[in-house]
């Protein structure tokens, strides 16, 4: 299997200089291939393929007008097409929107394959540089130099931070061992996540936690002269702002998804429709504040990575408003309504714990009918299994 190690990078100034010269001329490329494309298709109605588009690219080196291009390694270049040609193959598949054009203002990177690159003996050195470029590894079970990097992506975040990431082929890592437990999980805004054992998982907020900091750096930035250092200064500080919070984000979803792993053989999520709930303006920003398409990204590959299960049901489950002890279906159940009265069987629920069972219910009836364990695309695949809930009665019996 492939993996990759994410280590902070501290370039010297010249190498600074260098990188940032080839993420210029990377973007240019990238966006210049991509209006190139659109005026060719909109024009002559002509797809362009990888062999047009590399030819594209080493026409523009030769003209007298981008002959600058040559100043920079052109591995990154020719790496710049070929993930544009895979950007619109998954783009004309339906797995992932338009290609759009790169911005100056945000994250910068460049991807080196074996011949831009020398990795020996846990030190690097990139095409056009003299120097080995310095890292810290952040591994210390892992001897940096026993791995053999196929790639390397240097990057650059808006706060200013500089990045190497190291994709190496390596052995299947060992399967944590069987532990016979099952969970469904549904994840919410007030609790992050309640699993079917009733464990409530608090959501941290991270956003909401930092927001009037970051509203403080953001009003000091509009103060500032567009174009000035001190705007540039400023606006590195909203950079870092939203770093911090996305670095404790990813923090907490990587130890909640770990641990829901290594506890449990299968587990059982829904599958939810983001895009569509982040519509919501009076939700959208709490809901985005929570990272649960890159929650259920992680238990994802993480599952298939440990020998574990994920189950994906049918994001049109009633899993809220139906019994987990009778089946019964209620005609309605508000938002705001967090524990009910099954009118059926008397049960009081409390409404994501019971919405947890019925996930694990649902999940485990989709395996038992011999059902796909894994849907990691479309929402529109359906449960091979159709539980049946008693007729719908009006009102909820309040506790």
């Amino acid at each position: 299997m492939r993996t990759a190690y994410k280590c902070r990078a501290y370039p010297t100034p010249e190498q600074a200089a260098v990188l940032n010269r080839t993420f210029g001329c990377v973007r240019f490329v990238w966006n210049h291939t991509l209006a190139w494309r659109h005026e060719r298709f909109h024009g002559e109605r002509v797809k362009t393929n990888f062999v047009q588009a590399n030819a594209h690219l080493t026409a523009m080196k030769a003209a007298d007008q981008t002959a600058w291009l040559n100043e920079v390694s052109s591995v990154p270049l020719q790496q710049a097409i070929r993930h544009q040609q895979v950007a619109f193959t998954s783009f004309f598949a339906g797995r992932a929107r338009h290609p759009r054009y790169k911005s100056r203002a945000g994250r910068q990177s460049a991807e080196y394959t074996r011949s831009g690159f020398r990795y020996r003996d846990g030190q690097l050195w990139l095409a056009k540089t003299d120097a080995t470029l310095a890292f810290v590894w952040s591994w210390p079970g892992i001897d940096p130099a026993a791995i053999d990097p196929t790639t390397v992506t240097v990057s650059r975040d808006p706060c200013g931070r500089w990045y190497v990431s190291f994709a190496v082929d390596v052995d299947d890592p060992a399967q944590f061992p069987a532990t016979g437990a099952v969970v469904g999980v549904d994840v919410g805004v007030k609790d992050f996540a309640v699993t079917s054992d009733g464990e409530k998982i608090a959501n941290p907020r991270h956003l909401a936690r930092r927001a009037a900091n970051l509203a403080r750096y953001q009003r000091r930035m509009a103060r500032k002269q567009p174009g000035s250092s001190n705007r540039a200064k400023a606006k590195a500080k909203v950079a870092r702002a939203h770093r911090k919070v996305k670095a404790a984000r990813a923090d907490f979803l990587h130890k909640t998804s770990t641990r829901l792993v290594r506890d449990h053989d299968v587990i059982v999520i829904e599958d939810l429709n983001v895009k569509g709930m982040v519509r919501n303006r009076s939700l959208a920003k709490a809901i985005s504040d929570c990272g649960w398409g890159t929650f259920r990204r992680m238990l994802d590959y993480k599952t298939a990575k440990y020998g574990r299960h994920l189950i994906v049901i049918d994001r049109w489950y009633p899993s809220s408003k139906t019994c987990s002890a009778c089946g019964r279906l209620l005609a309605g159940l508000s938002l705001s309504t967090r524990r009910w009265t099954c009118p059926g069987c008397g049960t009081l629920h409390d409404r994501d714990v019971n919405a947890a069972k019925n996930i694990l219910a649902a999940g485990l009836a989709v395996t038992a009918c011999g059902g796909d364990v894994r849907h990691s695309g479309s929402s529109r695949v359906q449960s091979p299994v159709k539980q049946e809930p008693q007729p719908v009665k009006a009102g909820i019996p309040r506790p």
